[in-house]
């Protein structure tokens, strides 16, 4: 039995579009990618689709991938013509922005201090971890790096937000070269110690907006792997599109949104469709 949602629902908005017309904001993590696309090919399905946002401007028709970078980068590597997405309107309460920290475990404090102060055009300064945190809230710097001292170590450059960027993904490429990396919510190393007991340093990153992150793709840019967190309302999960519907280039985009609704349709009024309104946890993605 399907129960209705007690506030204002409707349908996830679920599109066919051309895998060219997605851009992703962030880059997508080639440690999971492959395994990703070999898992796809294996179950057959697309199960959780990527959520993209309409990229107003500028000719043609694009979508921003707000999640699912490695979900696209699989796509592309699996030569689909078409994928099936989740379309979003990018502001609250539809979608909320947030972000992830990195906690590092396998890289001592003194290593990953090396690592970034060889970063070319980065400035690392020690400050007291809640005078970085107050920059960091008025984002004056790029971030922060806490290790078991009383200090934390504040990352920042010179020029504009796309070559800060830049200058950003090539930190993150430097420890994630040395350490492993866990995305966390908290910014306080003892609360990211609770969660991942190894934990020898925490990356905290500033809140960024919507804006920022629309803008940075339209340019080609991409943040680092694993820092945007996005919050969707009525997310569809386990949709399990069919692969060989994605893959197959007889049949238009027209042909493949219309079976896509009419399965929507069909599921709903067979009472398959479930509603979650509280959070929930998933162990088998």
């Amino acid at each position: 039995m399907t129960d209705m949602p007690a506030r204002s629902f409707a349908l996830p908005d679920l599109r066919i579009v051309p895998v060219e017309t997605l851009i992703p904001h962030e880059h997508h993590d080639e440690r999971r990618t492959a395994p990703l696309t070999a898992r796809i090919s294996e179950q057959g399905v697309l199960k959780n689709p990527p959520i993209v946002t309409p990229l107003l401007g500028g000719s043609g028709e694009r979508y921003v991938v707000l999640d699912g970078a490695n979900r696209t980068a699989a796509a592309r590597e699996s030569n689909l013509p078409h994928l099936a997405v989740q379309v979003v309107r990018y502001q609250e309460p539809d979608v909320r922005l947030l972000t992830w920290n990195h906690a590092l475990t396998g890289m001592s404090s003194a290593d990953l201090a090396a690592a970034l102060r060889a970063v070319p055009g980065l400035r690392t300064r020690a400050e007291r971890a809640d005078h970085a945190r107050a920059l960091l809230a008025r984002r004056e710097i790029l971030d922060d790096a806490l290790t078991r001292g009383a200090d934390a170590l504040t990352l920042d450059a010179e020029g504009d937000f796309a070559g800060r960027n830049e200058i950003l993904n090539d930190a993150v490429e430097r420890y994630r070269a040395g350490a492993k990396v866990y995305r966390v919510t908290p910014d306080s190393l003892a609360e990211a110690e609770e969660r991942i007991a190894a934990t020898t340093g925490l990356v905290v990153f500033p809140h960024f907006d919507p804006a920022e992150i629309l803008e940075l793709a339209s340019t080609g840019a991409r943040l680092p792997a694993g820092i945007t967190r996005h919050l969707i309302a009525w997310r569809a999960l386990r949709v399990n599109i069919p692969l060989e519907l994605l893959a197959d280039r007889d049949r238009s985009r027209e042909e493949k949104d219309g079976w896509v609704r009419r399965w929507s349709r069909e599921r709903l009024e067979r009472h398959q469709v479930r509603f979650y309104e509280e959070s929930t946890v998933v162990f088998d993605d």
